[in-house]
């Protein structure tokens, strides 16, 4: 989208300078390469990010003439971690004997271990009671960033608001993934899936599994060093198949043994599948 610029200055320049307005994925909230909520807005004076999601904003290569000048942009490099979510995270706990226990065991999760990423946040005043998960780099292992599910005070279901499902506003969330198991699990094999529940109710298949967040990110998942095999539980839509191929395509390339997992059913992921054949085994 072009539009002509009515800028004061600009057209006292001559009424020359062209805004164009392109659409792409936010640094800070990226949900995949289909991502459109980052505005990036350039003319002769320089570019402007805005992200029309989670607000970050930057300005760049703006050149200081005497007849333009460049409106200010707020520029808000995404963090990785940050005393905010130190604090959030010390706040949590481990997730047996809470509200936390109770929605995963609803939801047909198994429990992580005790040293897992994924604890529980008691609620507050203005915030119902979470899951948190802290969001570590996929290689160095360095806290990155905090996600939150926000739960029913009976841990029957989620809170039930327009934004059960967050991650800690400002901090980077792009390369990041959730530990469910520690390191020191992971020696042969390792297995992905995208969201916290469907990695959980995978994990009766195969664990040590990790949460990646989002498409993108299991997409950009890096081949790490000491593991020979990856299974790959992926999302049956558009986004989550292509990002399980391209990570599957990676880990091929350097040499490692990969297996892909879904649903039969378009729209489903293998967690769902997992749940049925639970709920048969339940019924008397």
């Amino acid at each position: 989208m072009a539009s002509r610029n009515t800028d004061p200055a600009v057209l006292a320049a001559g009424g020359a300078a062209v805004t164009k307005t392109t659409r792409g994925p936010c640094p800070v909230c990226d949900r995949g390469s289909r991502d459109r909520a980052l505005a990036v807005t350039a003319d002769e004076r320089g570019v402007v990010l805005y992200c029309h999601r989670c607000g970050f904003t930057k300005a760049e290569n703006f050149e200081r003439r005497p007849d333009i000048v460049p409106v200010p942009a707020h520029s808000t490099a995404p963090l990785d971690w940050s005393d905010r979510a130190e604090a959030i995270w010390r706040r949590t706990l481990p997730l047996h004997g809470t509200v936390g226990q109770i929605y995963l065991e609803h939801r047909g999760c198994i429990l992580p271990p005790v040293d897992s990423d994924l604890h529980f946040l008691p609620g507050g005043a203005k915030f119902p009671p979470s899951l948190c998960a802290r969001v570590t780099d996929a290689r160095s292992a360095t806290p990155i960033t905090l996600h939150f599910t926000r739960l029913a005070a009976d841990g029957r279901g989620k809170a039930g608001g327009e934004h059960d499902k967050l991650l800690l506003a400002g901090h980077r969330k792009r390369g990041g993934v959730i530990r469910l198991w520690p390191d020191t699990d992971v020696t042969y094999g390792l297995a992905l899936a995208e969201g916290v529940e469907t990695a959980l109710v995978s994990a009766r298949a195969f664990t040590p599994i990790w949460a990646t967040v989002d498409a993108g990110n299991m997409a950009a998942f890096p081949v790490l060093s000491g593991i020979d095999c990856l299974a790959v539980y992926a999302d049956h839509d558009q986004a989550g198949m292509r990002a399980a191929i391209q990570c599957a395509q990676r880990w091929n390339k350097a040499g490692r043994e990969v297996a892909v997992y879904r649903s039969p059913v378009a729209g489903e992921d293998v967690a769902d599948i997992l749940r049925r054949i639970g709920a048969r085994k339940e019924t008397p």
